[in-house]
């Protein structure tokens, strides 16, 4: 029941994410910066107040990673119920082993030599 309330909310928060990020525009966008003018000259382009989908993108970003570490975290919990390995639990024997007598290799057989013509 965790399990698919968790992965509800980790879809609905990755399609927000992605509409979020496609929605925003870039450092550069703007006319100057398609020419090579000084407003795509800085390293990280003009430092300014952070917008409402820069805030939206960081909160869903937040969500997406422990929404992500939460379901790895229920998926190993459940997957962990026996420590013993894998034939153990599927009821295999363990057997001795049996050496291998080696088989002596046969001699290559000989092919009479044919006169050159």
């Amino acid at each position: 029941m965790i399990q698919a309330l968790l992965i509800t909310i980790h879809v609905v928060v990755c399609l927000f994410l992605i509409i979020v990020v496609l929605l925003q525009s870039g450092k550069a966008a703007d006319l100057a910066g398609a020419f090579g003018g000084m407003g795509s000259q800085t390293a990280f382009g003009p430092r300014g107040s952070a917008t409402l989908l820069s805030k939206a993108t960081t909160i869903s970003a937040i969500v997406f990673m422990l929404t992500s570490i939460s379901l790895s975290i229920v998926a190993t919990r459940g997957a962990g119920v026996s420590a013993a390995p894998v034939l153990e639990r599927h009821g295999s024997t363990t057997t001795k082993s049996v050496p291998v007598t080696p088989v002596p290799a046969k001699a290559p057989v000989q092919v009479p030599a044919q006169p050159a013509k």
